[in-house]
């Protein structure tokens, strides 16, 4: 015979267990404990009918082949079991450190212990009535809160999907889920609340009271359940005397109580949010015994309270370690390239000391050739990932080092480090304060159009499949914190980036562009936009709604070997990655993997310096390894209209000078970037109050006066009557144009020195050149001839012209350029050289000369027909 348990006091989770186990294995008897919750109780009293649960009572007198346990770890005797009755386990708690070894335990840390079971009756398509789908579903509610308790996964969800589509009843379940308190159990309700005190632990409230309770006959667990919405507090912890013993009944409504842990000492069982305990009855169990109870059960509470904050929230994995024969110089290396200022120091897996900085510092100027193991200071410190805050402080104040390894208990191997940085930012919170988890999904989908977010979500669910962590970051999730949202996105893989990408295009289409050494790759998109908006089921004809490639890119961090040079790149957490770039407000991100959508992750406090509205750098040799990060400072100030930080403008003081080893090409996708600023010249001024302007070159100046005709150029439309077209070494006309105008202003040999060091084109240099002659000699234009205008300007750049009008406002002058535009650089004579040829005339320089005089004529107004141009031809020909 075989048969199927659970444990006493069985609730929903328990019942629907038992239930499910029959359905799968038809031959084994589901056999009803002894006490059941008055609600469940209920639901069988009504429904039994059509469940296949026995009593005890009711079983043969047979051998038990095997014994099957749902929702408990805990056999009880019974009659029939014997030493080779085979025992399987199916439970969502914790395992037990004592089951035999020889049980076959299935163990999986879901919400309910009833969703493995319904999985597997998924899997066999096993036929379910309404009234089995009702109890299953109920089964998974009470023991997931209705899917509302941190502990629910996603396969609780699907499971509960399942159930409703097999006819499971919401209406039925809501009578038994919050069922009425009797008279007697309101009478205790009342006796709890009148002695309840409160204990306040690592910031969590929590309730404790006791009562007698030993004439009643009803179950506890549902006045528990009251209280706990009555009261609200983080976890609820009753000691009710009954005709058993005393019994202590948990609830827990926050991960870091796990109500299950706390009461193992007093032999209980349940998991975290809902555990109890029996503590059998004798001669003591008195009121002084409940006081003692109540004493051992605060120490345990004390002891087992998780903090809000542990080390393991705010380490920093994958440390970089060194070896005791690691020579200095390796180490300085190391340090230079990190930036960090203290590095564990491991031998055989084991902490035997820490190299510090001003160690290396020292020994670099003493000049010592030693060993990492002859300068670091010994000591096998290390925490643990669950310890606190408190104990972070405490242990680097009482050992000095200022980072300290954290070690994974079941290994023995370090996992992460902790530095007295990531101490400082989070000791805000060690009060007991949660670090707040803001989520911001709802941002993310008003933001993003229909298709891009359907686009997201395909590339979160692959991801997903990958067991990869997925983030937006950056400018992204700075400006719709801001209220200024954008629609385009990089994605940061915490993994590999190109490795999504090519999966991406294996399902849907497209080219991959990617770039190992830097782990980024580029999914090009553009020519599948009809096939993916088919398999996106997007509606939308709005080419818009997808962009045309899309960057994925691998969290890494940086390290220079020398001021100014391009970082060398390795791969790292979204931690690390994030400590790389530039300014705090720019270190946010948005993780969207599974249930962390739209979960703000800010390590380094972009958050509070968005609210202050100031840019802050991130660390102090930021502007050193990136002198361009100055120019960005300022550029996201007046975008903003933040504020440089006070600390952050003095390193930008002292890093000035670093702007002139900085590439000409990196210097002039700054300025780019600064003309595409809806207001470019309050940065312009900006950077001439922070004297930024001469750093790039001595002769770069800037005056406000200067801005009309440089907000000209960039807002202006070289269009009709211009026609300027694209030109090869342009680039785009506004940004072109706008260099002219600016460096037009200055001294000729500066502005050619300075179009040298930004690396102009040829094109570029050549339009420059045009517009400062243009520039030095506009007094004159103004008195020119119709001719002389045309000769003058004929030959050069039209956009040299075109910046001539953008810095001007005299009348005459913007006349002589219209009547060019429009009459004059279309004129020409009626005569050419075919009429030169029948003419008799060898053809020769007079031609050029003929036609040029003739040209000016025209031009000029001395001739207006070509009655008059040939007479006047026939007095060219006998002159020239």
């Amino acid at each position: 015979m075989e048969i199927i348990l659970t444990h006493e006091q069985a609730d929903f989770d328990a019942m629907a267990a038992l239930l499910a186990a029959s359905l799968l294995a038809e031959e084994a008897r589901p056999v009803l404990p002894n006490r059941i919750n008055r609600n469940a109780r209920k639901f069988i009293n009504l429904y039994g009918t059509e469940l296949p649960f026995v009593e005890t009572r009711d079983l043969p007198g047979e051998n038990i082949s095997q014994v099957t346990l749902v929702d408990t770890q805990s056999l009880v005797t019974l009659k029939g079991i014997h030493k080779n009755t085979k025992i399987q386990i199916v439970d969502h708690h914790q395992r037990k450190p004592d089951l035999p070894p020889d049980w076959n335990c299935k163990l999986e840390k879901l919400g309910a212990t009833t969703t493995i079971l319904v999985e597997m009756l998924m899997d066999q398509d096993v036929q379910l009535s309404s009234i089995h789908a009702t109890l299953l579903l109920l089964g998974i509610y009470e023991d997931t809160g209705s899917l509302t308790y941190a502990a629910t996964t996603i396969r609780d969800v699907k499971a509960v999907v399942f159930l409703l589509e097999k006819g499971a009843s919401l209406r039925i379940a809501a009578e038994y889920l919050n069922p009425a308190l009797t008279v007697n159990q309101r009478a205790l309700a009342e006796d709890l609340m009148v002695k309840a005190s409160t204990l306040t632990i690592q910031g969590k409230t929590i309730l404790i009271s006791s009562a007698d309770a030993s004439n009643m006959d009803e179950e506890i667990s549902s006045v528990a359940h009251k209280l706990r919405d009555l009261l609200d507090p983080d976890a609820l912890f009753l000691i009710v005397q009954t005709k058993e013993g005393s019994r202590i009944i948990a609830r827990s409504t926050s991960d870091e109580i796990n109500v299950a842990r706390v009461l193992t000492p007093f032999g209980g069982g349940g998991h975290e949010r809902a555990a109890s305990a029996l503590l059998v009855k004798n001669n003591l169990a008195n009121e002084k015994t409940l006081q003692e109870i109540t004493e051992k059960l605060t120490e345990e509470i004390k002891k087992n309270i998780q903090p809000s904050l542990t080390v393991h929230k705010i380490m920093s994995k994958k440390p970089l370690l060194l070896k005791p024969e690691t020579t200095i110089s390796e180490a300085d290396l190391l340090m230079q390239r990190y930036g960090y200022e203290g590095y564990p120091v491991v031998q055989d897996g084991k902490v035997v000391g820490l190299l510090t900085r001003r160690a290396v510092d020292r020994a670099r100027n003493h000049k010592l050739k030693i060993s990492v193991g002859s300068l670091m200071e010994t000591g096998s410190y290390s925490l643990a990932p669950n310890q606190s805050l408190d104990q972070v402080q405490e242990l680097m104040a009482a050992t000095g080092w200022g980072q300290i390894p954290v070690v994974d208990p079941e290994t023995n191997k370090i996992m992460g480090i902790v530095t007295r940085t990531d101490l400082l930012k989070n000791l805000t919170y060690k009060d007991g304060a949660s670090l707040p988890v803001v989520k911001y999904a709802d941002l993310i989908e008003k933001a993003l159009p229909p298709c891009r977010l359907a686009l997201l979500r395909q590339i979160i669910e692959l991801s997903r499949q990958d067991h990869q962590a997925l983030y937006i970051v950056g400018g992204f999730v700075r400006d719709l914190l801001l209220g200024i949202p954008s629609q385009d996105f990089d994605i940061v893989v915490e993994g590999d980036a190109i490795r999504l990408a090519c999966m991406l295009a294996e399902k849907f289409g497209g080219k991959v562009t990617a770039h190992r050494r830097f782990g980024t790759a580029k999914w090009q998109i553009k020519e599948i936009h009809a096939s993916l908006k088919i398999q996106l089921g997007c509606t939308t004809n709005d080419v818009s709604d997808l962009p045309e490639a899309l960057d994925l890119i691998s969290a890494r961090t940086e390290f220079y070997d020398r001021p100014t040079a391009l970082p060398i790149v390795e791969s790292s957490s979204i931690k690390q990655d994030l400590h790389r770039r530039d300014f705090t407000i720019n270190t946010l991100a948005l993780r969207l993997d599974g249930s962390h959508f739209g979960e703000l992750q800010d390590y380094w406090g972009g958050l509070n310096d968005l609210k202050k509205k100031q840019v802050k750098v991130l660390h102090s040799l930021s502007f050193v390894d990136d002198p361009t990060r100055m120019l960005r400072a300022v550029r996201f100030e007046q975008r903003f209209g933040f504020n440089i930080e006070s600390r952050t403008l003095e390193l930008m003081a002292e890093a000035r000078e670093n702007l002139k080893q900085i590439s000409g090409d990196r210097i002039r996708h700054e300025f780019n970037l600064i003309f595409e600023e809806n207001d470019p010249v309050k940065v312009l001024n900006r950077l001439t109050e922070l004297n930024l302007h001469s750093a790039v070159h001595p002769g770069l100046v800037w005056q406000d006066a200067w801005s009309t005709g440089l907000h000209k150029a960039l807002t202006g439309s070289p269009a009709k009557p211009w026609n300027l077209a694209v030109q090869a070494g342009l680039g785009d006309l506004k940004t072109a144009s706008a260099y002219l105008v600016w460096f037009s202003n200055l001294q000729p040999e500066s502005a050619l020195a300075i179009a040298s060091r930004l690396h102009f084109s040829n094109p570029m240099e050549v339009a420059l050149k045009a517009t400062l002659a243009l520039q030095k000699n506009f007094r004159a234009l103004e008195s020119m001839s119709a001719s002389q205008f045309t000769e003058t300007v004929q030959n050069l750049p039209e956009i040299a012209l075109y910046a001539l009008d953008c810095l001007h406002e005299e009348v005459i002058l913007k006349q002589q350029i219209q009547k060019y535009l429009t009459v004059w650089r279309g004129m020409e004579p009626f005569t050419t050289g075919e009429t030169l040829k029948t003419m008799g005339i060898p053809p020769s320089p007079r031609y050029a000369a003929i036609l040029k005089e003739l040209k000016r004529a025209r031009l000029d107004g001395k001739i207006s027909s070509q009655s008059q141009e040939l007479e006047y031809l026939d007095q060219l020909i006998q002159t020239l």
